[in-house]
């Protein structure tokens, strides 16, 4: 734990989402007028209920119109399918709000996979301020997989994270179904990552990833570590009840 990482721990996902709601709107009013406020979204259940409380609170009273929404990464499926992280974003929150149709970007999982991140890789840099020839974006939401996975970073190929592409072609290790992802590139140029974890069964992984040993290091997430930015780990008390007294606690709410 160092000086750029802040841990946030809920008793529920209803408080969770209620503090990530109040942050992002924060974050977006700070922005000048006449700027932008990069955000990517992620995949999973637990961002699904975060976007759900955001458009049924939230849809007034934040300002849309100033911000540009990319994905951290996306299945190769059609954007209806039911595994489409697309799908569920725009379901829960992007139909809900209103937000102008130019300022959302997704990853075409339709699309032949090499060629769409390619094509993705292009709109990230014309989209978003470059920083050190680098897409520096705002806000990287993340999760953490059980298996230290984050983003469509797999154990098995880590080396994505270090590519030296924005965007690569990743492949699930038990599916083998083909998935397109932002690279550590992308996420370690990033202003600020939040790492939402919720669930019990997040527990113990977590706890690997705070630990003192070495072992963590083999789990895609332990390498997210933004050069000029901070991370926040945005937590429930099932996924933190691990964590020793040991660990360096910027923030508890109850």
């Amino acid at each position: 734990m160092t000086e750029k990482q802040i841990i946030k721990i809920f008793p529920s996902v209803d408080n969770l989402s209620d503090f990530f709601a109040e942050f992002l709107k924060q974050q977006v009013d700070e922005i000048p007028d006449n700027n932008f406020f990069s955000i990517a979204l992620s995949g999973g259940s637990t961002p699904e209920k975060i976007y759900r409380h955001i458009s049924e609170n939230y849809r007034d009273k934040i300002n849309w119109d100033k911000i540009k929404i990319f994905f951290g990464d996306e299945r190769c499926v059609p954007p209806d399918s039911e595994e489409s992280n697309f799908k569920m974003a725009n379901e829960n929150l992007l139909k809900n709000i209103k937000i102008p149709e130019k300022n959302i970007f997704r990853i075409k999982g339709e699309n032949n996979p090499k060629e769409e991140a390619a094509r993705y890789e292009e709109e990230l840099k014309n989209n978003i301020p470059v920083k050190n020839g680098i897409p520096k974006f705002d806000l990287i939401m993340l999760g953490l997989g059980k298996d230290g996975h984050t983003a469509s970073i797999f154990s098995n190929h880590i080396d994505l994270f270090f590519a030296s592409r924005l965007c690569s072609v990743a492949v699930h290790p038990k599916t083998k179904r083909e998935r397109i992802t932002i690279t550590g590139k992308v996420i370690n140029n990033a202003k600020l990552v939040t790492f939402i974890v919720t669930g019990e069964k997040k527990a113990v992984i977590l706890n690997r990833l705070f630990s003192n040993d070495n072992s963590e290091r083999k789990f895609p997430a332990a390498f997210v570590s933004p050069k000029d930015g901070k991370i926040i780990w945005i937590l429930d008390q099932d996924a933190a009840r691990l964590l020793n007294s040991g660990t360096a606690f910027t923030g508890k709410h109850k």
